[in-house]
């Protein structure tokens, strides 16, 4: 049986010092370092988890650093495709995306969710600012066509789902600036105007390296990357990744997480981080702790 978090009234004085104390090398460490965090799956949808996200992300600005956060929105998109009679499907864990699909993905992520979030930063004393591709011209997207796996040289069409074009990161870099917190939804726009939905792993870890972040943090469902015997690998490489890949470890939905973060790790951000959303407080346990959280991938 797991042994109950005891609740911060409950720790003593000294603890709590002892606690800031360990704590202080890596705020001074990561001091003006802009750390991009991924924020999805439970950790957008349970109460508790929701609120502690809030407050961890202020404290991250309060002591210097500066967090931008990238979100989902996957079950509450399915919740709205539903209420509107339409099922979700996938194709290599990408959103089947037709027109009607790309309204509700845009009120969802860019409404909704988005202001969920602002709203929740601000309340627990934060100053938080949402975002789309559309603004300062953030995100250009392209239309993404994937490969056939049944037909090789085909590809497939699936819809309203971009790739990233390019990303002009001086709106962001203002807001940081200013004391803000950037809260960007994963939607980017065509030369005509025409939004697109993008995989919001892709977003965050073209966001870290754009912003040239020291860390990229994505939260997710599960502990981390699991072995085939179902063990956590806490520290990866980009080749140790290559062949998870190949030996079909790393499969659906994983695998545009971990080529973000591959991606990422590969272009300058110094480390990348997959974590346990589910697990209380676990953003700044893996920043300003010694305990490895997660999976940390490196480039090489």
């Amino acid at each position: 049986m797991s042994t109950p978090i005891a609740e911060l009234k409950d720790v003593s004085p000294a603890v709590k010092a002892e606690v800031l104390a360990q704590a202080l090398p890596y705020i001074k460490k990561y001091h003006g370092k802009t750390i991009v965090i991924k924020y999805g799956g439970n950790a957008m949808t349970e109460n508790r988890l929701k609120e502690g996200f809030a407050r961890d992300v202020i404290l991250l600005k309060l002591v210097g650093m500066n967090p931008v956060v990238v979100h989902g929105g996957g079950p509450q998109i399915d919740d709205a495709l539903k209420k509107v009679g339409k099922a979700g499907t996938f194709i290599q864990g990408m959103r089947v995306t037709d027109e009607e699909t790309m309204e509700v993905v845009e009120w969802v992520l860019g409404g909704e969710v988005q202001q969920d979030i602002v709203m929740l930063i601000n309340h627990f004393g934060g100053q938080a600012v949402g975002l789309t591709g559309k603004d300062g011209g953030l995100i250009h997207a392209r239309k993404m066509l994937i490969p056939n796996k049944e037909k090789a040289g085909e590809m497939v069409d699936i819809g309203f789902v971009g790739e990233i074009e390019s990303i002009n990161p001086a709106v962001v870099k203002a807001l940081q600036d200013d004391a803000f917190i950037p809260v960007i939804s994963p939607i980017g726009f065509g030369q005509d105007g025409q939004a697109y939905n993008i995989n919001a792993d892709l977003v965050a870890g073209k966001m870290a390296e754009i912003l040239k972040a020291e860390k990229l943090v994505m939260m997710t469902n599960i502990p981390g990357v699991m072995d085939k015997s179902g063990n956590l690998l806490t520290d990866l490489t980009a080749k140790e990744i290559d062949a998870l890949f190949a030996d079909g470890t790393i499969s659906g939905g994983m695998l545009p997480k971990i080529s973000s973060a591959l991606d990422a790790a590969k272009s300058g951000v110094n480390s990348v981080h997959i974590i346990d959303g589910r697990i209380e407080h676990s953003l700044l346990l893996e920043i300003l702790t010694e305990q490895a959280f997660g999976t940390m991938i490196r480039s090489h």
